[in-house]
């Protein structure tokens, strides 16, 4: 996939897509030439589960809960539990990093058709905690945001681990 944050044209779905897009690419981008060593490595002390595989893994997993539990209404099969609520993270360390990215770009794809084919004002069946539903435009610009934020993560730890700065 390009990483290109310019939307092929200016309607709001095409935008939406296209910066969950951009961010997904960069989380992959900034992985890439990591050994994998390095990408199970947890340099932050107070972080012990904040690894780029950990990271990315996390990423996966939450597009999972809000396209296929929050959105579809489908049940939670996620890995984490009550007792290990971070476990998305934790497996990852033992997992080869090319297949947590290679997991993470099939789901992305399998989701880009899902959004495809809903209305961004089509209403997520399950009600959160608040007493909402909210819409898939919502869901999205949460998922923006949240693969943004931990891109700074993986940012971060890259180049602690290793050096590698960049965009």
């Amino acid at each position: 996939m390009t990483r290109t944050d310019t939307p092929p044209a200016w309607d709001e779905r095409t935008q939406l897509t296209t910066f969950l897009d951009y961010t997904r690419a960069t989380a992959v981008a900034k992985c890439e030439g990591v050994s994998q060593e390095n990408a199970v490595r947890a340099p932050l002390p107070g972080s012990p589960l904040m690894t780029l595989a950990g990271v990315v893994n996390h990423l996966r997993w939450v597009e999972y809960y809000w396209f296929e539990v929050v959105f579809l209404g489908g049940e939670d099969e996620g890995p984490w539990t009550d007792e290990d609520p971070d476990r998305e993270m934790r497996i990852a360390v033992d997992m080869p990093l090319a297949d947590v990215l290679r997991e993470y770009e099939e789901q992305s794809a399998r989701y880009r058709e899902l959004v495809a084919a809903h209305d961004l004002g089509t209403r997520a069946q399950l009600t959160r905690s608040d007493g909402n539903n909210p819409d898939l435009r919502w869901i999205l610009l949460h998922l923006i945001e949240e693969t943004a934020r931990h891109n700074g993560h993986i940012d971060i730890i890259r180049e602690i681990v290793d050096g590698t700065t960049g965009d």
